[in-house]
C-alpha cells in the first residue's frame, strides 16, 4: 500500500502539539470507562510501583519456565516455530494459504522483562486471519539476562532478512509498548547501516524514553491504571545493562528520525508515556517522516489491543494499513 493510501486512513483525532492534548476527541465509551476501572483492580501497577517490586517480579519470573507458545490465535490460523539467530521465531499464516501475502513483524510489549502473553497472540491471530498477512513473531530474550546492546541489533538483523525475503510483498513492523520502542530502535539501526526500511511502522503506546523524566508525567501516572514511574525506570535500567538509559537503543526518542518508515502511532491520555508519543510525532514530522497520531482522551496504555469500541476501531485501522 502506498504512503498516500496509508495517510488516507480515517483519523480518530488530530493532536494539538502546542499543548500535547487532543484537539478534538469523542467522549470515552462506557465500556472503556469500565475497563479502566477493571485495569485498576489488577496487579499490574503494583508490580511497577517500586524498584523492589520490579526486582521481585523479575526474580519470580526467573524461577518459572518461560511460556511463549501461541495461545488464542483462533481458527483459520496456523503457527510454525523455527529458530533464527538462536531465537525462537513463530510464523503465523492463514489456513487458506499465504501465496502473495504481505508480512508483519510483531514485537510484543512487556517492559522488556515479560514474555509474550495471550492478548498479544490474539492480536497476531486477528491480523493473520482478517488482514490475510504472514506474521513473524520473534521471541526475543528478556532483561536482565539480555540487554539492548544485543537485542536491538539482532532484532534489526531479523527484520533485514525478512525484508530481503519478502520480495515485492510489503512489510510492516507492529509493536506495542516496549515492542514498539524496540521496533523504532531496530529501524534506526537499519537506517544507520544503509539498509532499507519496512513499508511502515505501527507503534502502539510506544516506550520511547526510558527515563520517564517529564514533570507532567507525575500527574499522568496518578491516573494511569497500569503503569508507574519507578518500575518503568527500573525495567529500563535492567534492559539498558551497560548502556546509558538515554542511549537510543534504550530510548529511541533520542535517536535520529530522518529517512525512517512512515508511522502510525496510537496512544491515550491515561497512559503516562503519551507525552513521548506526542514528541515522537513532532520529531519525526520535522525530519520529513509521514506520521499519523491517534491520541484518545482517557484511553489507557495499549488501548488499541483492548476489547473496547476504541480498541476495535484502532485495530480496524491497523488491519487496513497492513493488508
Amino acid at each position: 500500500m502506498s504512503v498516500a493510501k496509508m495517510l488516507s486512513i480515517g483519523r480518530l483525532c488530530e493532536c494539538n502539539f502546542s499543548q500535547g492534548k487532543p484537539s478534538s476527541d469523542p467522549a470515552p465509551s462506557l465500556q472503556s470507562r469500565l475497563f479502566n476501572l477493571l485495569l485498576g483492580l489488577l496487579p499490574n501497577k503494583g508490580q511497577l510501583a517500586s524498584v523492589e517490586a520490579v526486582q521481585a517480579h523479575v526474580q519470580k519470573l526467573a524461577l518459572a519456565p518461560a511460556s511463549f507458545e501461541p495461545t488464542g490465535l483462533g481458527r483459520g490460523v496456523e503457527a510454525t516455530l523455527t529458530k533464527m539467530g538462536g531465537w525462537p521465531v513463530y510464523y503465523t499464516t492463514p489456513s487458506s494459504g499465504y501465496e502473495g501475502c504481505n508480512f508483519v513483524m510483531f514485537l510484543h510489549g512487556g517492559g522488556y522483562i515479560n514474555e509474550i502473553v495471550p492478548a498479544h497472540w490474539r492480536f497476531v491471530g486477528e491480523m493473520t486471519r482478517k488482514a490475510g498477512v504472514v506474521c513473524v513473531v520473534p521471541i526475543y530474550p528478556l532483561a536482565p539476562r539480555a540487554t539492548a546492546k544485543d537485542v536491538v541489533p539482532k532484532t534489526a538483523e531479523l527484520l533485514r532478512m525478512l525484508l530481503e525475503d519478502a520480495g515485492a510483498a510489503e512489510v510492516t513492523v507492529v509493536g506495542n509498548s516496549a515492542g514498539a520502542g524496540l521496533a523504532l530502535a531496530a529501524c534506526q539501526w537499519l537506517r544507520d547501516r544503509g539498509h532499507r526500511q519496512p513499508n511502515r511502522l505501527v507503534l502502539i503506546s510506544p516506550a520511547a524514553d526510558a527515563s520517564v523524566s517529564r514533570p507532567e508525567q507525575m500527574a499522568i501516572a496518578a491516573r494511569d491504571p497500569i503503569q508507574d514511574i519507578p518500575g518503568i525506570i527500573e525495567a529500563g535500567r535492567l534492559y539498558a545493562g551497560a548502556l546509558d538509559i538515554g542511549h537510543p537503543f534504550v530510548s529511541p526518542l533520542n535517536g535520529a528520525f530522518r529517512s525512517l518508515a512512515p508511522m502510525t502511532i496510537f496512544s491515550g491520555t491515561r497512559d503516562l508515556l503519551y507525552p513521548d508519543s506526542v514528541d515522537l510525532t513532532a520529531r519525526a514530522r520535522a525530519a520529513g517522516v509521514p506520521v499519523e497520531l491517534h491520541l484518545l482522551r482517557d484511553q489507557p496504555h495499549n488501548y488499541a489491543l483492548m476489547p473496547t469500541p476504541e480498541g476495535r476501531r484502532a485495530r480496524k485501522m491497523i488491519l487496513h494499513a497492513i493488508a
